[in-house]
């Protein structure tokens, strides 16, 4: 049984209050995070720097009183760890140089070798964790297949998707190849993750709100099930949750809550309360204020965090955090003002 709130709260257990973590929250908002990515070549040089992915890790939990680190990454370890040429240009998002278009790209695809291909990642946790000494959790995690293939094909980011779109009504059975491999991968991934020592594991689904009803059960949440299946759901005595998150994914829920997984993630599209009355028990519940709320003033941003922890109600299975990502506009010190309104106002649930 473990003594971290964050834990505790994704099991459904009762805690003293309401744990917060933030999306994103190492990264580009901090002036000591622009200050360390000014000495590196590239972002990948940073992911790829277990010492410098460990201090920027802990670099949030320096300033704030946060329930939980989560591991300094990117989703796209994966497929750079294939081969297929992983790059980054200013003010464009990630690039790849060998997009997968074709049957004969998606045969070069393999699984990667935690302990070879991303053994950085893994030392980078095993620091992290050393750090950490035991107290404070430390979230792994991973993109969802549907989410990493987005960007495989399309050969970066996308506003349309119209290229994996175009796969995926005229030639399915390659997509479904693709997904397959990024199953097993991010499976093995996360649970060498598991192994190296993080506590809980989230897996990222960006893009499967951009889907259909059925396409989204199909290509997005059929193979997060199997992930979620073949995760390790212990180690060294230690249960290990599990959160799915998909964005703009609200209307799907119930179908997500059935999924297996322990908790899952809410953007700000839905009333949080709502959100519990639909999937009851089954599931614990992150999220889920709009992170634009914290560009504004200290008494909105603690008002805003007071309707999120009295909509969920005094209930376990509530993490606090935002409906997505940190933002690079925001002022760093409203994230202590939303923190600490969460600890004063919260109970933690009976």
């Amino acid at each position: 049984m473990s003594d971290f709130r964050l834990i505790k709260a994704l099991l459904k257990e009762p805690v003293d209050c309401t744990p917060v973590w933030m999306m994103r929250q190492a990264g580009r908002y901090l002036p000591e995070y622009r200050e360390l990515r000014a000495t590196v070549d590239g972002f990948m040089g940073l992911c790829q720097n277990p010492e410098l992915a460990c201090e920027v890790t802990l670099q949030p939990l320096r300033r704030f009183d946060l329930d939980a680190a989560i591991l300094f990454s990117d989703i796209l370890t994966i497929p750079d760890a294939m081969g297929l040429g992983l790059y980054f240009e200013n003010n464009e998002g990630p690039k790849f140089k060998n997009p997968v278009r074709t049957e004969a790209d998606v045969k070069k695809l393999f699984v990667p070798d935690p302990s070879k291909e991303l053994n950085y990642v893994i030392e980078t946790v095993r620091k992290i964790k050393k750090e950490l000494s035991h107290k404070t959790p430390l979230i792994g995690f991973a993109g969802s297949p549907w989410t990493i293939a987005t960007y495989m094909i399309e050969g970066g980011s996308t506003k349309s998707f119209s290229i994996i779109k175009k796969m995926m009504y005229q030639s399915p059975e390659l997509l479904h190849q693709v997904l397959s491999v990024l199953a097993k991968s991010v499976a093995v991934y996360l649970n060498a993750q598991i192994e190296a020592g993080v506590d809980t594991v989230m897996i990222f689904d960006t893009w499967g709100g951009v889907l259909t009803p059925e396409t989204y059960e199909l290509f997005s949440l059929n193979y997060m099930k199997q992930i979620v299946d073949e995760l390790k759901k212990t180690h060294d005595g230690r249960r290990i949750p599990n959160i799915l998150f998909t964005k703009q994914a609200s209307q799907w829920l119930e179908v997500m809550a059935s999924s297996g997984c322990d908790a899952l993630g809410v953007d700000w599209t839905i009333d949080i309360g709502e959100a519990r009355a639909r999937v009851g028990n089954q599931v614990a519940l992150q999220g889920n204020l709009d992170p634009a709320v914290l560009n504004a003033s200290p008494e909105v941003i603690r008002e805003s965090v007071k309707t999120i922890l009295e909509s969920f109600g005094d209930h376990p299975g509530h993490v606090f955090n935002l409906g997505h990502g940190i933002t690079p506009d925001i002022p760093f010190e409203n994230v202590k003002v939303m923190v600490d309104a969460v600890h004063e106002f919260s109970h933690g649930g009976k």
